[in-house]
């Protein structure tokens, strides 16, 4: 793939990405954190401009700053995926009629994501002097 065609597909999926973690904020089902980093991923390489705008929010700045520089996850953010996650599948385990195997990877992939949050470290690793 050509630099500019990677870079305008970036910059696409940026603002998809971005978009669907605006939609999160609204609508229970749609994570807004893993968006917001995915937009600042995709921005970071297709437009430095709209990457520092991202990193510039007042909410979703600190939460990408902390993923970038140091691989973090805060404790509130672990908390919030993890409520958010387990009442969602839950309703879905519990009250949606499907097959037992659509059942059994929808707990495989739930429990890989959480695996993945509970494992980032919660804070920067102190410095070493």
């Amino acid at each position: 793939m050509a630099s500019g065609a990677k870079k305008t597909l970036f910059l696409i999926l940026g603002f998809l990405s971005l978009f669907l973690g605006v939609l999160g904020i609204f609508l229970p089902i749609l994570p807004t954190t893993p968006f917001a980093l995915l937009a600042a991923y995709f921005f970071s390489k297709s437009s430095k401009k709209l990457h520092d705008w991202l990193l510039r929010q007042k909410h979703l700045g600190p939460l990408i700053q902390n993923w970038e520089r140091h691989g973090v996850i805060r404790p509130r953010a672990k908390i919030l995926a993890t409520v958010t996650m387990v009442l969602l599948f839950s309703y879905t385990l519990i009250f949606v009629p499907v097959h037992w195997g659509i059942k059994a990877l929808i707990t495989s992939i739930g429990v890989a994501v959480l695996t993945f949050i509970w494992t980032r470290p919660s804070s920067p690793a102190p410095k070493k002097v």
